[in-house]
């Protein structure tokens, strides 16, 4: 079951529900001891990792303010003494058409999408180089690849995540430290399922249903579905796997 995460330390942002709750959850059924670092509070995440033996930290944290970042930084050296595996989750997604977004709402987006992986990448990749392991996964989107209308600041964010990636895997590969990227489709979550604005006016089950008849793989993406992605790309397995954006997304994307 695990792939050598016993021992290990991981700090998952957005951990409180959906993508990075389950990220959590299956890092802590690796074996890992999980830091959590959200905004929202975390006790069902908490729950669930205790569940299965885990002793989990949560800490609130706005992970697009420079203040916030450096405290959960100091609260994971005093409780853990380090970082191994970071999984940057925490996102926004708002739709909203071009002609609309306004300088602050493009702001809020690229703080909290791309922003937030500069600095918690900052915090903790000191610490995996001198220890010269770690692992680095950031969620970036499917939508980097497909023409969806309502999403510039989104897309685009998420475009500097795969960019971020590429770099983070180019300037610490000789330090031990693998940087990758998965890159979801539309994935049901509490938070997918509670959009308010729906491209073309559908209904959230017309939806979802219209984008998995796209796939290769004709049904909805659910959170169990991204896990086993990050745990091997976490893994001492992945090694070797660096820089790379992985879709998973049932083959939505597949030219």
């Amino acid at each position: 079951m695990a792939r050598g995460h016993h021992g290990r330390v991981a700090v998952v942002s957005g951990g409180s529900f959906g993508i990075g709750q389950a990220c959590a959850v299956r890092l802590a059924e690796d074996g890992a001891q999980i830091v959590i670092a959200d905004r929202q509070p975390a006790d069902q995440t908490m729950r669930l990792i205790e569940g299965v033996g885990g002793q989990p930290l949560a800490v609130a944290c706005d992970v697009s303010h420079e203040r916030d970042v450096a405290d959960l930084g100091r609260q994971v050296e005093a409780r853990f003494g380090r970082c191994d595996i970071l999984v940057n989750n925490a996102g926004i997604y708002p739709m909203q058409p071009f002609t609309e977004i306004s300088f602050e709402d493009w702001r809020r987006v690229l703080a909290v999408n791309l922003d937030s992986m500069f600095l918690m990448s900052k915090a903790f990749v000191g610490g995996m180089r001198e220890r010269r392991w770690g692992r680095i996964v950031n969620f970036a989107s499917d939508t980097v690849s497909l023409m969806v209308p309502g999403f510039a600041h989104y897309m685009a964010s998420k475009a500097g995540v795969i960019g971020l990636t590429r770099a983070l895997a180019s300037e610490f590969g000789e330090d031990g430290i693998t940087a990758n990227a998965i890159a979801p489709g539309q994935t049901n979550t509490p938070g997918t399922r509670g959009r308010r604005q729906i491209p073309g006016g559908m209904s959230q089950d017309a939806f979802f249903e219209s984008v998995a008849n796209m796939q290769a793989i004709k049904r909805v993406g659910q959170v169990a579905d991204l896990v086993g992605t990050v745990s091997f790309l976490t893994s001492d397995d992945a090694a070797f796997v660096t820089g790379q954006t992985i879709f998973v997304d049932g083959g939505l994307v597949r030219a």
